[in-house]
């Protein structure tokens, strides 16, 4: 899971036109900023951040997806990780939310539709987004137009954000646990991120204390 949190001022506002004129279309992932506060980008439904799935029946599966893989259509059961629905709820609020997946957009996207019940993702980026480095689909935040000092990236895995470990909360991969709390317990952490320009000294003290 990635998120990039973007704190709008003045100077951004002047900035972001020259950063357009700089930047190519190839290379600018995101749509120029609107009038929302901050702005926070959101990783991956196919690794184990918010949800699982698989192409076994679950018996206690929250929703199933079909999909087409190889020409072969697969009905693909997800269970949601406990507490995500509260999570992207108060993420919302506090955020402009992005999702950043490595995964196809024909599988990422009825996930997100269906996860997504009160609308935090107001973007969506794919694969194609990402960059190829030594095996794994990784998260060039610096490609995205946007200040590095309010970019944070969530992901259980950290080839994800080898780029910017900086920028990174780390999380642990979940399957089937029904008593974890982790994206519960990480709402603290956000909102107080959602209240500084700069990340770093937060993330820097939350790392070291975990």
């Amino acid at each position: 899971m990635s998120f990039l949190s973007y704190s709008q001022t003045q100077s951004d506002k002047k900035s972001i036109k020259n950063i357009q004129n700089i930047i190519s279309y190839q290379t600018q992932r995101l749509p120029q900023i609107g009038q929302q506060k901050y702005r926070l980008q959101r990783r991956n439904m196919e690794v184990q951040t918010v949800g699982a799935s698989c192409k076994e029946p679950l018996n206690n599966a929250d929703f199933i997806i079909p999909v087409e893989i190889e020409g072969i259509v697969h009905q693909v059961h997800v269970l949601k990780r406990p507490h995500v629905d509260e999570f992207l709820k108060r993420m919302g609020e506090m955020f402009e939310c992005v999702l950043f997946t490595a995964s196809l957009s024909k599988y990422a996207d009825p996930v997100s539709d269906l996860l997504d019940k009160d609308g935090a993702f107001q973007s969506r980026l794919f694969r194609e987004a990402c960059v190829y480095h030594k095996g794994n689909y990784v998260k060039d935040l610096s490609r995205l137009g946007r200040d590095l000092r309010r970019v944070i990236i969530i992901d259980n895995s950290p080839a994800s954000y080898i780029f910017h470990p900086d920028n990174a909360v780390p999380v642990v991969s979940w399957f089937d646990d029904m008593s974890d709390t982790e994206l519960l317990d990480l709402i603290p952490l956000f909102e107080r991120l959602s209240k500084v320009d700069d990340i770093y000294d937060i993330l820097k003290k939350h790392r070291t204390s975990s």
